[in-house]
């Protein structure tokens, strides 16, 4: 059985609830992702997303000028876009888990969590819909193979 951890990206990059939007945008800019979560204490506490980002910055309904983005960027905090409390999956559940719950939720993708020892659930990885399509090519390419 494959399971989430077998797919997932471990150890994701991070943001703080009082970081602000741009240290956000920058760091899904570096690493090229859509989505991150956001910890404090070592604790998930949500998840931002590139949409959300756009959002708080991009309204469609004000014009404004450049100096106002970079004061929503640089005044804004994380915790003011973010999805508090998202759904999570369990490093140990089967990928199917993960996939479903992607798919019945409509979202990119899922923080991972793993039972710390002091019972507390633990960031380990995030998985994505980019994960899951890497997974499957590698599926297909393998059948083609054995063909």
């Amino acid at each position: 059985m494959v399971t989430v951890a077998d797919v997932m990206t471990p150890d994701p990059v991070t943001v703080m609830p009082d970081d602000s939007l741009r240290v956000a945008r920058d760091r899904m800019a570096e690493g090229n992702f859509r989505r991150l979560p956001v910890v404090q204490a070592g604790r998930l506490v949500g998840i931002i997303s590139d949409r959300d980002l756009c959002r708080a910055v991009n309204s469609p309904f004000v014009l404004r000028e450049r100096w106002y983005d970079d004061l929503i960027l640089d005044q804004v905090k994380v915790w003011g876009v973010m999805t508090a409390n998202p759904i999570t999956v369990d490093a140990g559940a089967p990928l199917v888990v993960a996939a479903r719950l992607m798919r019945d939720h409509k979202i990119g993708g899922l923080p991972v969590v793993a039972e710390h020892p002091q019972g507390e659930e633990q960031l380990v990885g995030i998985i994505t819909e980019t994960d899951l399509l890497q997974y499957l090519i590698e599926l297909l390419e393998d059948g083609e193979d054995s063909s």
